[in-house]
């Protein structure tokens, strides 16, 4: 081939095609390294120094290919992928370090067995993510938002001899001109406070584009865990949705009907160790496949396949992509990384919108796979129904909800004694302010220091069981779980049993902490404990120096939870009015006795 008619689009495909290959087919015998994402991102550079332009331009790998036609695990992500066009070289198996070729055989699939979690990898974000829905989700972003025509008169029942499959030629050619972006690049936005956007904002105002709008469930409805009689079946699905998330959240959906978000859906999980991760172990011994680290995955993939969708030629190499979202921001957006996955996954779909996708995979995998055991004589009705509580609790239970890491997940030490369990749900959240570190932490390892410091401190010089605070809210888009939901803590002396402590780490005094941080606090994480059953419907917000004789949480913060809904004006400051002096200088501890702090 002239290199003239060189395509970049179609080398980079041919990479990927080539990790997937390598991914499924690796080399046995070989050394790993320790399960990071930036261990994945190495392997991907290191494809795509050592391919050949004109390998890479016409490859698919052999490999790649024979493994899914031989594993009736992903039909669908055989069917939907499937590069039709390119010519088949194989693979040299050379292409990647035998270090890399283990560390890609342990992350091959993704699958849950005996409590552990396989087929993930530590990010720099401190989150856990599945590598098979980012991969797939990359793919499918290369070959644009195919958007798969459905039979118009299905009746969900396996497709006969006679019937003919869905029309994978329908594809959107000008997909990044009818697909506007997730939001606008700002020169405004920083790493200290990002626009991430409100989950329950609406879809129009997210700017979606029009494969998703055209979707929508037009049942006033839908929102209901049981569709509307005139609620429309889906007539196309998009390929980048169904493969990255859609398909494995309907099949989760229709195993057990009655999964709620605890501890069904987004199970967490902790590693041996952060250092060097090797194995991952969940929460909750008996969850569901789609657990956070498998949901993070899938949003990655979409999100990232949406930018390649839209991302003008050259596309960018895979590895810069995949270490920009994972560190600062693609493109110097800081506000398009995984820390904001939540935020920007709100923003790509809606209920309405992904149950259709959810609905429309299920009737597509059951088109492909007649014999599927979850769907074999299930009804357009029973599927539907699954589809529709599938994307409501997704939407509501995950993507409304704040990211919390694990108290592992920062490296807590053991809590000292024995703690003493609350009883819920509690009536108040109590807002603080950390005060020192005074400093907002942006970054996972700058917040699990802190955590891990003040934990400290609390511990060994106060004495104290633990770390004070029921939560701890940083700058980096995440929620650090101190003593959590259950056990009662130490933060605001006398009303410890009453409500929860939640902390923004900095000094509150003159500024505030950022948007994103604050959103957390007043809309996420209380709605979503109201929803769980932790926190009654008709709580109370108040400031910590409502209720102890202290400056917390800072002056310029303390003004602004007046504004917030639930707050209790009928609680006034217990500190002196003339603070400005007393606001320069670190606030006087409160020592609170044992009987209290447990």
């Amino acid at each position: 081939m002239p290199p003239g008619s060189w395509n970049p689009t179609t080398v980079v495909q041919g990479i990927l095609w080539i990790l997937l290959g390598l991914l499924l087919c690796p080399e046995p015998g070989t050394a790993s390294l320790p399960l990071l994402m930036d261990s994945v991102i190495q392997a991907v550079a290191e494809l795509e120094q050592k391919v050949p332009v004109t390998e890479a331009n016409h490859t698919v790998s052999v490999w790649h290919l024979s493994a899914w036609d031989s594993d009736p695990h992903d039909p669908l992500h055989h069917f939907l992928l499937k590069e039709r066009s390119l010519k088949v070289t194989k693979l040299d198996p050379s292409a990647l370090s035998p270090e890399l070729q283990g560390l890609m055989e342990e992350v091959a699939r993704h699958h849950v067995r005996g409590g552990r979690e396989y087929g993930v990898v530590l990010t720099p974000d401190g989150s856990t993510v599945a590598v098979e829905p980012l991969l797939a989700g990359l793919e499918a972003g290369l070959q644009g938002h195919r958007v798969i025509d459905l039979p118009l008169c299905s009746t969900a029942t396996p497709l006969g001899a006679g019937d003919t499959f869905p029309d994978v030629g329908a594809e959107v050619s000008d997909a990044r001109a009818t697909s506007p972006g997730l939001r606008d690049v700002s020169p405004d936005v920083s790493s200290a406070d990002v626009r991430a956007m409100s989950p329950n904002v609406r879809t129009t105002d997210l700017n979606v584009g029009a494969i998703f709008k055209d979707d929508r469930v037009t049942s006033p409805d839908d929102q209901t865990s049981s569709p509307d009689a005139t609620a429309k079946s889906p007539t196309t699905v998009d390929s980048l949705l169904v493969v990255t998330l859609a398909r494995d959240l309907g099949l989760a959906f229709l195993q057990n009907p009655q999964t709620q978000s605890h501890p069904g859906l987004g199970a967490e999980g902790c590693w041996d160790q952060n250092s060097v991760p090797r194995n991952f172990t969940l929460l909750d011994p008996e969850a569901s496949p789609v657990t956070t680290a498998f949901l993070n995955g899938a949003l990655d993939g979409a999100l990232l396949g949406d930018y390649l969708s839209r991302a003008p030629e050259p596309r960018p190499p895979l590895h810069r992509l995949l270490s920009q979202y994972y560190g600062a921001g693609v493109a110097g957006d800081p506000g398009l990384r995984s820390n904001f996955r939540r935020q920007n996954g709100a923003a790509l779909t809606s209920a309405p919108a992904l149950t259709q996708q959810v609905w429309g995979a299920l009737i597509l995998l059951q088109g492909l796979e007649p014999a599927h055991p979850q769907l074999q004589g299930l009804s357009q009705k029973e599927l539907a129904q699954a589809a529709t509580r599938a994307a409501k609790e997704f939407t509501e239970a995950f993507l409304g909800c704040p990211a919390i890491h694990p108290r592992c997940r920062w490296s807590a030490a053991p809590y000292r004694g024995r703690p003493t369990p609350l009883r819920l749900p509690l009536g108040s959240l109590y807002v603080h302010h950390t005060y020192q570190p005074a400093l907002p932490c942006t970054t996972f390892a700058r917040c699990a220091a802190n955590m891990r410091s003040m934990q400290r401190f609390h511990q060994d010089t106060r004495g104290w069981d633990d770390i004070g605070y029921s939560f701890v809210v940083g700058s980096d888009g995440y929620v650090y779980e101190g003593r959590g939901w259950h056990r009662v803590g130490a933060h605001t002396l006398g009303h410890n049993t009453r409500g929860f402590g939640v902390a923004f780490v900095g000094n509150y005094t003159a500024e505030l902490p950022a948007e994103a941080a604050l959103r957390t606090v007043r809309d996420t994480l209380p709605r979503c404990a109201v929803r769980a059953g932790f926190l009654r419907p008709d709580y109370t917000l108040l400031g910590h120096r409502q209720l102890v004789r202290t400056e917390c949480p800072g002056d310029a913060l303390f003004h602004q939870l007046r504004s917030w809904p639930h707050f209790d004006v009928n609680v006034k400051p217990r500190t002196a009015k003339s603070t400005s002096r007393r606001s320069k200088r670190k606030p006087p501890l409160v020592t609170m006795p044992a009987t209290d702090l447990q």
